[in-house]
């Protein structure tokens, strides 16, 4: 029809006017405050299919065009296994969006697949692996991935329900395996209901997790750590809404002086170090 927008020119209008203040200024303050991108970098969007990660690419996309600072982007996506079908619509969603999609192919699926210990953990791990290895060969200096505010907030309360631990995610992490590489969260400060609230706006059809140990997972919720988070702090929210900002606001407000321990640089230190010297 004639004079009617494409998917791709409506998806960007909602992201800088009708869902700026969601979408575009949280976004825009995460990369100054956490300072994710610099002059000259050389960033590969990893792209998923899922929602998180087709606004990542839109977001990172639309400050390439716009943003003071110059530097390059590399969209890819790794196909882990996909079926046809999941594959033709992560194909198909990029094109719609206006996302020039470099797919790579790996076996990841058929590797994990028989395995019954943490088989989410060791995929999300190989994934990260390969990332990283297609963006260096594009001669990329970081990946960005589509990691937002929720996820901050509940893998702080899991480390510390389920793993006895106070550990956040950090927005951006030097690659331990691949020197020169980085990692940055370009939507650490984007709350998950704004992006479906984009994505349904959009009209799309996004790519979920099409592995079968997922699937599994998601006919028993209640197998799933990060789910029962979810219902935790949605039920908590109904009575004091701020809440998760405020643990979102507390890992940026760590007092060392008050634990008994602490962790740094995979050393463990005790409070008893420097208790007799003050």
């Amino acid at each position: 029809m004639t004079g009617e927008k494409s998917t791709a020119a409506r998806s960007e209008e909602y992201i800088l006017k009708a869902y700026r203040r969601e979408l575009w200024r949280p976004f825009i303050e995460g990369i100054k405050q956490y300072e994710l991108v610099g002059s000259g970098d050389r960033i590969a969007v990893c792209v998923s299919g899922g929602k998180d990660s087709m606004l990542t690419a839109k977001l990172m996309q639309l400050l390439h065009r716009t943003g003071e600072v110059r530097f390059d982007l590399e969209f890819i996506a790794m196909d882990p296994g996909y079926s046809p079908e999941h594959r033709r619509l992560l194909e198909a969603n990029a094109e719609l969006l206006g996302i020039p999609l470099k797919v790579f192919e790996t076996d990841i699926f058929g590797a994990v697949d028989n395995t019954e210990k943490s088989p989410c953990y060791l995929c999300a791990r190989m994934r990260r692996g390969h990332l990283y290895s297609q963006a260096q060969k594009l001669g990329c200096n970081k990946i960005a991935l589509g990691h937002h505010f929720d996820d901050v907030v509940e893998t702080t309360l899991i480390g510390m329900f389920y793993g006895s631990q106070l550990q956040a995610m950090i927005p951006k992490v030097k690659s331990e395996n691949f020197p020169g590489m980085e990692l940055i969260r370009p939507i650490y400060c984007v709350h998950e209901e704004d992006i479906s609230v984009w994505g349904r706006a959009v009209g799309v059809e996004f790519l979920r997790c099409a592995c079968r140990a997922a699937e599994k997972a998601d006919a028993d919720a209640s197998a799933s750590k990060r789910q029962t988070v979810k219902l935790w702090l949605r039920n908590l929210s109904r009575d004091d809404p701020d809440i998760e900002k405020r643990i979102f606001r507390s890992i940026h407000s760590v007092w060392l002086d008050t634990f008994p321990a602490y962790k740094t640089k995979g050393e463990t230190h005790s409070f008893l170090e420097n208790y007799d010297k003050e």
